[in-house]
């Protein structure tokens, strides 16, 4: 439920949120309440990724992303997340998620979100997704033009590349540990 608040609060905010560029980054505005607290009284760890979502949907809809994925009939897929939580969020405290596209390669597109309080970073979630349509997934360089960009990926940290790879690899290894199909 308190996704849907979330995200129903942005989308009615969204009339005065001006469109940006696809390699902008966007500042999304929230504040802890009490369904997002864990045990020790601070947000949750799961919750991060929740409150990306919202992020990436006001991205989504001010980077005219929506747009290109309605002409595609396209939805998008959440492949692989990893966070790395550094401060903790209490009760009533406000704070912003800084996202923005980090970069894609030939399948996967890559965002980054941040979570800021007074100018440090509390926390970070990084995601891998991609557009799959009627016709199969959607090329991220194919999309990418469509927003307006040039089809090379600017140049990804080593550490997000690596990761991609880590999690290319853990595929194969569940792939493989999956007992033959009959048929």
């Amino acid at each position: 439920m308190n996704l849907w608040f979330r995200l129903l609060l942005m989308l009615l905010q969204r009339p005065w949120r001006k469109p940006v560029d696809a390699l902008t980054t966007t500042v999304t505005r929230m504040r802890v309440w009490p369904l997002d607290l864990d045990f020790n009284l601070h947000v949750t760890n799961g919750r991060y990724f929740t409150m990306a979502d919202v992020g990436r949907m006001d991205y989504v809809l001010r980077s005219g992303a929506f747009r290109v994925a309605l002409r595609h009939k396209a939805l998008p897929i959440v492949g692989d997340t990893w966070g790395k939580f550094r401060r903790e969020l209490r009760l009533f405290e406000s704070f912003e998620i800084h996202t923005r596209m980090l970069g894609w390669d030939q399948k996967w597109s890559f965002m980054e979100h941040r979570f800021v309080k007074n100018g440090r970073v509390l926390g970070v979630v990084v995601m891998r997704g991609l557009f799959r349509a009627p016709t199969g997934t959607l090329a991220p360089s194919e999309f990418v033009r469509e927003l307006g960009l040039a089809e090379q990926s600017p140049e990804m940290p080593k550490w997000l590349t690596d990761w991609s790879q880590s999690c290319d690899d853990m595929s194969l290894q569940l792939r493989g540990e999956e007992p033959a199909v009959q048929k």
